[in-house]
């Protein structure tokens, strides 16, 4: 990786943190999905549903290695939502009111690119052979599509990693993911801006990741290099006195200073996450495990402000970390970041207890 990272921060050991809990999730579920907003903890019906969401639902659900039975249901009713936003050419709708019409046309942005990370998910991982095909071939139906936005690609890939790993191979959707790596661009070559962009805005993590996976699975070890030096890159970018400081909503241009560190998103933080999982697993470097740990504490507090940023009582997720504290309503998207970080942390805690020494504590 060329650097070293720092070791786990005491106080918070890994036996503090908490297990996954999905009871706000359910809160904002209904019989035809996922609510996106919150006040406080209370869904907001007004503002309706978004595919977005319910991709990272299905996702997240998808990645749990033994769901009950509410779980399994779940994932049934995010998969309906997305093959019902799914158009003809494989592109998607996003946004659905309340009285349950779609407000939009079907199309290539980031909405097709989330539901392709959580169909090819489902498809490798689904919690039954049923909703494992049908997502298949939901995902299929949108495989020839590309997007022309980056970030849209950089999902869409990373869902297909998730079905290469499952195997057999298959070369279209192995072209897909080289595509979007190929899309991301090549790392710059000086220290102080390695982003193939000039500028990080959101999902930073997700671009690296998926060069990362494509280079792993596509056999290509300079892609590879370029992705785990990206990674690098943006964690010491993100380090502040040694704790997670993501990219905040207005982002960050190069040669410009970074003082304003202010609103970071949940969802920055599991992107953090995945991406440094990932790394680890395909490197099995344990230095990885360190900015993962960081994701992982920062909503327990190790953090700008030292903010607690889920609700114990809910199990939600506040909204966004901000100069003052948290943003306290409790929407999906950062609820889901909450658990989907809190995964990585069961499989990381999985992983430390079977080490003979040196792991973290």
């Amino acid at each position: 990786m060329g650097q070293t990272l720092r070791l786990l921060p005491p106080p918070i050991q890994l036996r503090d943190v908490p297990e996954p809990c999905w009871d706000h999730v359910f809160r904002l579920s209904d019989d035809t999905g996922l609510l996106e907003h919150a006040r406080n903890a209370i869904a907001r019906r007004e503002h309706g549903y978004c595919v977005d969401d319910v991709a990272r639902g299905l996702l997240v659900v998808a990645r749990e290695p033994r769901p009950g039975p509410e779980l399994v249901r779940l994932a049934e009713r995010y998969l309906a939502f997305l093959t019902h936003a799914q158009g003809a050419d494989g592109d998607f709708r996003n946004r659905m009111s309340w009285d349950r019409r779609w407000t939009d046309e079907p199309g290539l942005g980031d909405c097709w690119g989330r539901a392709m990370w959580g169909l090819g998910t489902a498809a490798a991982h689904g919690p039954t052979s049923w909703i494992r095909r049908e997502a298949t071939i939901a995902f299929r139906q949108g495989l020839h599509q590309r997007s022309p936005w980056p970030r849209a690609m950089a999902f869409a890939g990373l869902g297909a990693a998730e079905i290469l790993r499952a195997g057999p191979h298959d070369p279209a959707v192995a072209e897909l993911l080289g595509d979007a790596a190929t899309v991301i661009g090549l790392p710059g070559s000086g220290p102080d801006w390695v982003w193939p962009e000039p500028e990080l805005r959101y999902a930073n993590p997700s671009l690296a990741e998926v060069v990362i996976a494509a280079g792993d699975l596509l056999g290509d070890e300079s892609m590879l290099t370029d992705g785990l030096r990206m990674l690098a890159w943006l964690c010491r970018m993100q380090d502040n006195d040694g704790h997670l400081s993501t990219v905040p909503v207005r982002g960050w241009r190069s040669g410009v200073s970074r003082t304003d560190r202010f609103d970071q998103q949940p969802i920055e933080v599991a992107a953090t996450a995945d991406a440094c999982a990932t790394a680890a697993a395909i490197t099995g470097d344990e230095q990885w495990d360190a900015p993962l740990f960081q994701a992982i504490t920062w909503f327990l507090g190790d953090n700008d402000t030292g903010s607690v940023m889920y609700d114990a009582d809910t199990g939600g997720c506040y909204d966004g970390l901000t100069a003052n504290g948290p943003n306290l309503n409790q929407g999906a998207e950062s609820t889901l970041a909450l658990v989907s970080t809190l995964q990585h942390a069961r499989t990381l805690a999985s992983r430390s207890a079977t080490r003979p020494s040196g792991g973290p504590a």
